[in-house]
């Protein structure tokens, strides 16, 4: 397997330094993400496409950029993969499941909360699951380690972990062949129970009203799946 991961931010960093597997980066390598007939001849060594490029800023009004990057421009990388024969690793979110039901499956129906960041996260992951021949959809949310701020919220539940041991779980999905969706996480906690794992000095704090209280998903796939491979 010849891997390229798509992007530098924490979790494509965090891939990379576990894998030493090649990293493209709108930065690093001048491309428009939007435009990939310019970039893609980057993409040809390789077998599988990892892509941790995402518009990100969860609370931002800006539809048109979070249109343009995780929606428009992962259609093109659907349509490059599947005529290339190329598997297609998307990185999304546990955000897709804000607003839905506790500890939701990868077969529930995801509904997004009050965002138009969670709703082209949700269309790229219908647009992944509707047109891509090969795929892996790894939903998940990470934290930098050691917990970098002073307050955590303690009023939020997710099954969120530091970077490197998402990385991980993401890392022995793709090396075994995992294929469809798959939620990526750790046991249920609050923002503030993780952090205290590597910061002991953090305080508690609040979410803001926009954020959603719950983001927890079922992990039963996931575990099985490493189960299985004991």
């Amino acid at each position: 397997m010849n891997a390229v991961i798509l992007g530098d931010g924490l979790l494509g960093k965090e891939l990379a330094v576990q894998t030493n597997w090649d990293v493209i980066s709108r930065k690093k390598d001048s491309i428009d993400f939007v435009d990939l007939t310019n970039w893609s001849y980057k993409l040809c060594c390789y077998d599988v496409i990892v892509n941790c490029i995402a518009f990100t800023k969860t609370y931002d009004n800006n539809k048109e950029d979070s249109w343009s990057i995780n929606v428009k421009a992962l259609d093109q990388l659907i349509d490059y993969c599947n005529k290339t024969s190329k598997k297609l690793v998307h990185i999304s979110t546990d955000y897709v499941y804000a607003g839905s039901e506790e500890n939701c499956s990868e077969e529930g129906v995801p509904v997004h909360n009050n965002t138009f960041y969670g709703y082209t996260k949700l269309v790229g992951d219908a647009l992944v699951q509707l047109r891509s021949n090969d795929y892996l959809i790894c939903r998940l949310s990470h934290k930098p380690t050691p917990f970098p701020y002073d307050k955590a919220w303690s009023d939020v539940q997710t099954n969120c972990d530091y970077v490197d041991v998402i990385a991980k779980l993401v890392i022995t999905l793709i090396e075994n062949n995992a294929q469809g969706v798959f939620n990526v996480g750790t046991e249920t906690k609050s923002i503030y129970d993780l952090a205290l794992r590597t910061n002991k000095s953090v305080g508690i704090s609040h979410k803001p009203p926009q954020a959603p209280h719950n983001t927890t998903m079922d992990l039963t796939k996931l575990n099985n799946f490493l189960k299985s491979l004991i």
